[in-house]
């Protein structure tokens, strides 16, 4: 691929926000231009099922070669964007209190269910940070238990289900946001653990997830000086080349958390953070923001890195055939969005609230 070849297809290398609840004129032209990889649903996008499953259509309809990610933050508990008559699940905490992989398997089966009949392909879930740290103030009851060896056990489970039903699973914030006591969103976390505690902790859940073939992992804007002194891990080769890459071994996508929040956002803008993430190993990275001139000044300046050869192309190279590799996987028989009456029954049907009422027990 040349530098020139390369610009008609940068846009795979962003999953994009925007507002409303259609999609807006500003990211039709991005598409065009770009093509683009995806794009995120907000609760600023929801307004009812049916509209969702509508928008789900329309960003479709932005495809070029290949499909778009629809994708979504549906974890439960706080972190929710589909709210009822979707089914409003617990904190994944209940799950770990559990200790049920029964259980497990029924919720993901359920939401997996839920996200299909609407046009959802990628859920930013399971979260597998461990809850070593009570007083974290963005993790807590959103990580599945506070030991590495049940957020392993109970994310595989979830990973294998969601995708065995079509949804392709991201688990995150590689390399372990649980022990943090600040707000990625707000500023930057250091987590000063030296290498063989990640070893034997943090990293436990996310080698369980690759072994069950994650589609996705993201990374996490926390700074490790034990693996980079100067780069938070979204922005670090030696964390998301060489530790998720090669050390690990993972060859699915790799994802940023949204580069607009405050930890990277406060220090790069949005250029130079995306130009850094993809250099260091990122294979797209979440422009959350609703600002189409923003995530289109970003793409240009990856296009005008490879162009200096400031970002080599075999790097975008890389990111562009893990894309399609993935897709490919989940994308290439996609169902369509369920009609309105077909929705209906099954978004919180009995079956799945009664699989939250339990959960529920545990809270």
């Amino acid at each position: 691929m040349s530098a020139r070849d390369f610009r008609k297809h940068a846009g795979q290398l962003a999953i994009a926000g925007f507002a409303g609840h259609s999609i807006p004129a500003e990211l039709k032209s991005l598409a065009r231009e770009f093509d683009l990889g995806g794009v995120i649903f907000f609760a600023r996008n929801v307004e009812s099922p049916e509209q969702v499953a509508d928008l789900s259509r329309q960003a479709q309809d932005l495809a070029a070669e290949l499909p778009l990610w629809v994708s979504v933050d549906q974890e439960g508990g706080r972190v929710a964007r589909l709210k009822a008559p979707f089914t409003e699940w617990p904190p994944m905490m209940t799950l770990g209190r559990s200790a049920d992989e029964q259980l497990a398997r029924r919720f993901a089966e359920a939401l997996a269910t839920e996200l299909k009949a609407v046009g959802i392909s990628l859920d930013y879930t399971p979260v597998l940070d461990i809850h070593t740290n009570p007083k974290n103030p963005v993790i807590g009851d959103r990580a599945l238990a506070d030991t590495a060896g049940e957020v392993a056990r109970l994310g595989k489970v979830l990973i294998e289900v969601l995708q065995a039903n079509g949804i392709a699973a991201c688990g995150k914030h590689f390399p372990g946001h649980g022990d943090t006591s600040t707000d990625s969103h707000f500023e930057l976390p250091l987590i000063e653990h030296p290498p063989d505690r990640l070893e034997n902790v943090e990293l436990v859940p996310f080698r369980a997830a690759i072994e069950s073939r994650v589609a996705a992992i993201m990374t996490a804007h926390i700074l490790i000086p034990a693996l980079d002194r100067e780069r938070p891990a979204t922005l670090s080769p030696q964390v998301v080349d060489h530790l998720l890459k090669r050390q690990l071994g993972y060859d699915g996508l790799v994802l940023s958390d949204d580069l607009e929040m405050t930890a990277i956002s406060g220090r790069y803008g949005m250029p130079e953070a995306t130009v850094a993430a993809i250099n260091a190993g990122c294979d797209a990275v979440l422009m959350c923001g609703d600002d189409q001139d923003r995530q289109g000044q970003a793409i240009e300046a990856v296009i005008r890195a490879v162009e200096a050869e400031e970002l080599p192309l075999k790097r975008v190279e890389d990111a562009l055939a893990r894309h399609r590799r993935v897709k490919e996987r989940f994308l290439s028989r996609r169902a369509r969005p369920l009609g309105d009456q077909q929705l209906r029954a099954v978004l919180g049907r009995d079956e799945h609230q009664a699989v939250a009422a339990e959960m529920s027990r545990f809270a």
